[in-house]
């Protein structure tokens, strides 16, 4: 379990985070989604403990993947992957093998990360995570830079994950793969948490935090005017 009560963050001078209850167990996927600068991405980085007044947990127990995380030096794919052993000061092959296997980068495994595709290299740092083994993993955008296709297969390993015990908490803005994959949809707007539900239920205050209509006619004001036909 990993949970944060009545959590207020002030960063550089302004208040980013405000009366923050939240809870996430083992078994669970949560989506954490709102519009930008709602504070997805602080709340993230306080559970995981890097904010100035917070304390780092066991980094063999949880794992982080910030957004756009990179890796600019030469070194393999499965080098990269390999990293994630560092907590547990071991180089076990196994839990490594696996993570490749599960972000389909067996074939890339020799290759160097700084000269595959952007979506190649983010599946890389998630395998990265997954050779920790944690029991907690929390992903910033882990889907960004992927194709369709990629980021369901991403979502879907994120999904099992959790099935097996772990518990995932990803930040997302794809609200499609929020409702398909998660178990919860925590929205956050103004730096406060405004719903905390299964999906379907988070789903309005989704769209009002993201200034989207709601409702049995909402689609078609979703949609741009088009030009006037002549008649």
């Amino acid at each position: 379990m990993i949970a944060l009560r009545a959590a207020r963050v002030r960063l550089s001078g302004r208040v980013v985070l405000t009366g923050i209850d939240f809870t996430a167990r083992a078994g669970e996927m949560v989506a954490l989604c709102g519009p930008n600068g709602a504070g997805k991405s602080t709340l993230l980085r306080a559970l995981a403990g890097l904010l100035p007044e917070g304390r780092a947990p066991d980094p063999r127990h949880v794992a982080y993947l910030p957004q756009g995380a990179r890796c600019a030096w030469g070194m393999t794919v499965a080098e990269v992957a390999a990293l994630g052993r560092i907590p547990h000061r071991d180089t076990d092959p196994a839990p490594v093998e696996r993570a490749l296997r599960a972000c389909g980068l067996e074939g890339l495994r020799d290759s160097r990360v700084d000269r595959i595709s952007g979506g190649q290299a983010r599946r890389a740092m998630l395998a990265r995570v997954l050779a920790t083994e944690p029991r907690i993993v929390l992903l910033d955008e882990p889907t960004a830079d992927l194709d369709p296709a990629a980021s369901h297969e991403i979502m879907a390993l994120l999904r099992a994950t959790a099935r097996q015990g772990g518990c995932v908490l990803a930040v997302l803005h794809a609200l499609d793969l929020a409702v398909r994959y998660a178990d919860r949809l925590v929205v956050l707007a103004g730096g406060r948490i405004v719903a905390d539900a299964a999906p379907a239920e988070a789903l309005p205050a989704a769209a009002a935090a993201f200034g989207l209509p709601w409702g049995i006619d909402a689609t078609p004001r979703l949609l741009p005017p088009g030009p006037t036909r002549a008649t």
